[in-house]
Formats: structure tokens, C-alpha cells, sequence
């Protein structure tokens, strides 16, 4: 497995914050968004959940992303290494440019959540000054 610093800052995150008493419940799926010419492309990694495990809601300006993964069905006495999050999460996107909210798109395929985000057509023309 390689080395993602990403990963890591968000564990050691959590686990400081439990320390504290403000640890919140869930996990923290990856995710990749990518602007594009005339869109925002949003990957996340969502393996093991169903379509109706997931929700999107777009409240100008955020698109959020909301899920519950179960609790594993093993019960060992002991785990040895427990690294795949389980429970609740929620993603939340604030885009730099308008977006058009009505042709907002999402496809879920072998695990991976595709969400596709249009911009806004935006009405420029020049003004002569006089």
C-alpha cells in the first residue's frame, strides 16, 4: 500500500479529536473532483454501499454527499486490524463558478459514485463605455 499523507492527517485528525471529547461519528470516504471546461467531475469511492445507501442534496451553493455504510457483520472477540470506516459520512462541495443545480447528475458503478456537475451558462457581452 503506498503512502498517502492525505489519509493519514485525517486518521491522526480523529483520533486527536476523540481525545477530546469531538470526535465525529462515521468515516471519511476519498474522493477526487476535477474541473473540466463546462463541468465540475466528482469520483468517490463508496465500496460495499448501495444506491440506497447514498443522497445528494444540492442547497446553492453546496452539493453534499450523504451515506451510511453497516457495521460489519463479524463479531470476532478481537480485530487485528480495522481500517475500512463504517457508519455514517457526509461530503460537502462548494463550487467557484455557478452550477447549473436542474442538470446535476450522479452514477454509481461497482463501488465508485460519479457525480457530474455542470457550470452555469454565463451571459457575458461587452459593454461599450461612453
Amino acid at each position: 500500500m503506498s503512502w498517502d499523507p492525505v489519509r493519514d492527517l485525517l486518521t491522526m485528525q480523529e483520533r486527536l479529536e476523540s481525545l477530546f471529547g469531538r470526535a465525529n461519528p462515521g468515516w471519511v470516504p476519498a474522493v477526487d473532483l476535477a474541473e473540466l471546461d463546462d463541468k465540475y467531475l466528482i469520483t468517490i469511492e463508496l465500496p460495499g454501499l448501495s444506491r440506497s445507501d447514498i443522497t445528494l442534496e444540492y442547497a446553492e451553493p453546496l452539493l453534499t454527499v450523504r451515506g451510511t455504510r453497516p457495521p460489519q457483520e463479524c463479531n470476532p472477540e478481537r480485530y487485528h486490524q480495522l481500517e475500512r470506516g463504517q457508519g455514517q459520512f457526509a461530503r460537502s462541495f462548494k463550487f467557484a463558478v455557478p452550477v447549473a443545480a436542474e442538470a446535476i447528475t450522479a452514477e454509481f458503478a461497482d463501488g465508485v459514485l460519479t457525480v457530474s456537475v455542470p457550470k452555469s451558462a454565463v451571459d457575458r457581452r461587452r459593454i461599450a463605455v461612453s
